[in-house]
């Protein structure tokens, strides 16, 4: 990925790679800090094969990371910001990393996961480093001077300090590492529905970089695509940071949304790709901060990360068409297993309800679920994936590997989803529904027995039930049922009571909007909770 990135570079070097609150990065400048970032991580000890935490939003040392880490054969393991202290230990310990990088912000966070697990080195970043003219003073005074202050340790240092560390390695940092061996890892819960680190490979950033290219239908090089998908997302990583790096165009990095400073910046900006869940594209079209400006800039609008409804497509393709545009928001559809897209409607034709056609090179079968048997055109079964894009693996998860891929006789390797769908006999996809019981709010993906196990774990909570409910923003939010042990009342004391523990526990953007208390939860046959039955 880096030798990619760093040739792309070399060619293009006055072109602006990144774009971040004003400040313009150019390649050669991108390089020279993936160069010393790489330096810096051998310095404090990191070595090929290492897997270290970057827990970071859209800021560029995000990508300096990145890249710099797969520079020294090292892993970069990808997480949100967000994630509780819990998920945070989980994640260290998952992927058995012993260095992190995270913002000043999330500082006082670190501190609580050091005393669950040690790490050689914390390198704390901050954004004022990466702010062009007076704001990093002005971001200094009004928002950094709010965060926790940084104490430096031998096991913590800032990141202007870690940097300093490149000086003192000349050679011998590079590593010519085997494109299909581990480079990424992106935490998600796969297809069974537990959180787990999916092993990626340079091999399948690179094609998947080379595949979203060819599937735009446009030019790609030198053009600007807005990166509101964050770092840690395989949507966010893979199409809106490496396929720009890759080809040569700009990522104008977005932080954090908000959707009136993300139309200030589609105005400022005029980018060519947007790429988002279809919460972005409710939240653009409901509000009004887009009135009346000239969209024709757009070559494409690429929406995944969840289903997209007919009705909001149809919202999105007129509030495209009333803005001057010439296009038509595209759906796609794909797993972390195999990065992110592996099939997009096509420029040209598209099919109410379809999630489009295969990537090139990207193979699609639908099985009868728990098999290997194909079924015919027009009937649902599992989405089984085969590509240059499919993962290496979970990591140490034998038995998930084993029931997730499969070697078929000719030595292909399938990627079962766990995902219900369809094909038709001109090869569009249709998406049914997930087979693994999972919530998917706002693009993230929200396991209910993680919060289950967490609300059980409650002093008053007898059993718990957690589902999804329909939502017009967030297309589905995560609501939880509660039966209480003996002893106890309900009352909103107790449901504030319960809310405040799964917040030590779980990442803000998977609570609980609301709990409801209940007497009994229904019940199947053979007595597990009939979670389809609430609502």
């Amino acid at each position: 990925m880096s030798a990619a990135v760093l040739d792309t570079a070399a060619r293009e070097k006055d072109f602006i790679a990144l774009s971040f609150n004003g400040r313009r990065i150019p390649f050669a400048e991108m390089a020279a800090n993936i160069e010393r970032t790489a330096k810096a991580f051998y310095n404090i000890g990191v070595r090929p094969g290492k897997r270290v935490l970057v827990c970071l939003p859209n800021v560029p040392q995000a990508i300096y990371c990145l890249y710099g880490l797969n520079r020294i054969g090292a892993v970069a393991a990808m997480v949100h910001p967000l994630s509780a202290v819990g998920e945070i230990v989980q994640y260290i310990n998952e992927a058995s990393c012993e260095y992190a990088v995270t913002l000043d912000q999330f500082y006082s966070k670190f501190q609580e996961v050091g005393k669950q697990c040690r790490l050689k080195k914390l390198v704390i970043a901050r954004v004022s480093d990466e702010l062009p003219f007076i704001l990093p003073f002005l971001y200094r005074l009004t928002t950094e001077c709010k965060f926790p202050k940084v104490v430096c340790t031998d096991t913590v240092t800032k990141w202007n300090d870690f940097l300093q560390g490149a000086d003192n390695v000349t050679a011998g940092y590079a590593f010519e590492k085997d494109c299909r061996t581990e480079a990424v890892v992106l935490f998600s819960g796969g297809t069974t529905g537990t959180s787990k680190g999916i092993m990626l490979s340079d091999y399948n950033f690179n094609a998947l970089a080379l595949q979203t290219a060819t599937m735009a239908d446009e030019e790609v090089w030198h053009s600007k695509m807005l990166a509101a998908m964050p770092v840690f997302h395989g949507f966010g990583l893979g199409v809106c940071i490496h396929t720009m790096m890759f080809t040569g165009g700009t990522s104008i990095l977005v932080p954090r949304f908000n959707v009136k400073s993300y139309a200030q910046l589609i105005k400022k900006n005029r980018p060519n790709f947007i790429a988002g869940v279809p919460t972005l594209f409710e939240a653009i079209a409901r509000n009004t901060y887009l009135d009346g400006v000239d969209l024709s800039c757009l070559r494409g609008v690429f929406s995944g990360g969840d289903s997209l409804s007919v009705e909001l497509k149809k919202k999105f393709d007129s509030f495209l068409k009333e803005h001057n545009s010439r296009i038509r928001i595209r759906e796609g559809y794909g797993t972390t297993e195999c990065v992110t897209a592996s099939c997009l409607t096509p420029h040209d034709k598209e099919k109410e309800g379809s999630i489009g056609i295969p990537y090139p090179d990207m193979i699609f079968r639908i099985c009868e679920p728990g098999t290997e048997t194909e079924l015919p055109f027009g009937e649902e079964g599992e989405i089984c994936i085969s590509g240059p894009t499919v993962m290496i693996g979970y990591i140490n998860h034998e038995e998930e590997n084993a029931s997730t891929l499969h070697k078929d006789g000719s030595g292909r390797i399938w990627l079962h989803t766990g995902d219900l769908g369809m094909m038709d006999e001109e090869g569009f996809i249709y998406f049914r529904q997930r087979i693994k019981r999972m919530i998917v709010t706002s693009g993230y993906n929200v396991y209910p027995s993680q919060i289950e196990n967490v609300l059980d774990a409650h002093k008053a909570v007898r059993m718990s039930c957690v589902i999804g409910v329909p939502d017009p923003y967030k297309m589905q939010k995560v609501k939880a049922f509660v039966v209480l042990n003996e002893g106890f009342k309900d009352s909103p004391e107790l449901r504030e009571d319960i809310l405040a523990h799964c917040k030590k526990f779980v990442a803000k953007y998977a609570m609980p909007y609301e709990v409801e208390v209940r007497e009994e939860l229904p019940k199947t046959l053979v007595g597990k909770v009939a979670y389809t039955k609430l609502s």
